[in-house]
Parts: C-alpha cells; sequence; structure tokens
C-alpha cells in the first residue's frame, strides 16, 4: 500500500479547514503512522499541512473527544496510549455485542436491512481486494454497525459503535499482521453471517459471530503476548 502521507497536504491550499486536519491525523493515528505516546506538536503540524493552528485545535478537540489524543498535565498534547491493561476485558465486551447485535439482526431485521448489510459487505470485500487498510477498517465497522442497527436497539448499537472505535488501532495491527493482504476466508465470513441473518438462523447467527470475532481476538493476542490461544474466553 502506497504511503501518499507526507505528499498530500503539499496539494492542499493554504487556509484548509478543522475538517482536512482531523481527517489526515486521523488517518495518520489510526494507521499507526503516528504512534502511540508520540507528541502533537502544533507546529509541525502546521508546516507540514500548510494551515494555520487555529484548525489544528479544532481538530485536536475531536481527536481527544474519541480518545485518539490526550492533553498532559504540561498541556502538551500526545497520541493516546493503548490501554493493554484492560484488553481482556475490551475483548469479553467486543465478542459479546458481536454475538448479541448478529443474533438480534437475525430474529429482527427487515428487507431493507439486508440491502444496507449487503452495500456494506461490497463496500468492505472492495477495500479487501484493493488491499486497502484504512478503507477494510471502516468498511467493517459499517459492516457490523449495520448489523446491530438491524437488530433494533440503540443501547446495543451504541455500545457496539464505541466498541469498534475504540477497537480501531487494533484492528490495524491485526491487517499488518497479514501485510495488508487479509485472507478471503474474513470475506467469506461475512458473507456466511448474512446468510445466517437471512435465513433468521439464531443460534447459526450465534456460532459464525462468535467464531468470527475469536479468530480476530487470537490474532490480536498473539500479536501482542507471542502466545497462541485456541479459544476466548467470555
Amino acid at each position: 500500500m502506497a504511503d501518499t502521507t507526507a505528499a498530500e497536504p503539499t496539494a492542499r491550499k493554504r487556509g484548509a479547514g478543522p475538517q482536512y486536519v482531523y481527517d489526515t491525523l486521523r488517518d495518520e493515528i489510526l494507521d499507526l503512522v503516528l504512534q502511540p505516546g508520540s507528541p502533537i506538536e502544533e507546529t509541525q503540524i502546521s508546516e507540514r499541512l500548510k494551515v494555520s493552528r487555529t484548525p489544528i485545535r479544532e481538530a485536536l478537540v475531536r481527536l481527544a473527544g474519541e480518545g485518539l489524543v490526550a492533553t498532559l498535565p504540561n498541556r502538551s498534547t500526545i497520541v493516546s496510549h493503548i490501554d493493554f491493561l484492560q484488553m481482556q476485558s475490551f475483548f469479553d465486551a467486543i465478542t459479546l455485542m458481536y454475538r448479541v447485535t448478529t443474533r438480534r439482526a437475525g430474529e429482527l431485521h427487515q428487507p431493507a436491512d439486508l440491502e444496507i448489510i449487503r452495500a456494506r459487505q461490497d463496500d468492505f470485500a472492495a477495500a479487501v481486494a484493493e488491499q486497502n487498510a484504512r478503507r477494510m477498517i471502516a468498511t467493517n465497522r459499517d459492516f457490523h454497525s449495520a448489523i446491530a442497527d438491524a437488530g433494533r436497539n440503540p443501547y446495543y448499537s451504541g455500545m457496539f459503535a464505541r466498541l469498534l472505535d475504540d477497537g480501531r488501532r487494533l484492528l490495524r495491527l491485526y491487517y499488518l499482521s497479514y501485510q495488508d493482504q487479509l485472507p478471503v476466508q474474513y470475506v467469506t465470513e461475512h458473507e456466511d453471517i448474512i446468510a445466517a441473518i437471512a435465513a433468521r438462523d439464531v443460534e447459526e447467527c450465534d456460532r459464525l459471530a462468535t467464531a468470527h470475532a475469536a479468530q480476530i481476538v487470537a490474532q490480536v493476542q498473539k500479536l501482542l503476548t507471542g502466545e497462541k490461544r485456541s479459544d476466548i474466553p467470555l
């Protein structure tokens, strides 16, 4: 995947707004170009992106709200650390939400929901074919969020969306473990989940969602600890 991070800002017009700064920094944080704990220097960003410091500060407020940057007591700003101490709690929670939301979608979806889910799956499959990690992360989130929405519980949808957002950098590590060449089986897993939802087979939805979450968790755990685990305790 070509790295265009350095080339893009020079093509922007002076005075580009906070949305451009936000999009650029967010992509760099999620893509681990900006590493956890690295300082955010407003002067350097201003020079690199050819913008004033005002849109940078506005963008940093949004990124702080998403938990991607943090302000230290000395008022300096850094890229937020990944909280490895809470990792197992995160894995437990996101696995549970994969299962709950997929089960409910199997039980309660309407035909229009399936159209949306299939469209999000097409987007994900295209991103995998392109080996575009940023798009894979975004479209995977959209796919699972569409499933959650089909379950018609806004609390579940909101909780799952937050977990998916919290796990974006972990998902980047997951894709890096495959050199961004994600095996086609993971596209197929999504297809199998859609088929189970369409068939209203709630137990199959649960089984597939459990397996889908478990292989992601196991791969990330292997990256972080060097250990290969065959199962994820709930």
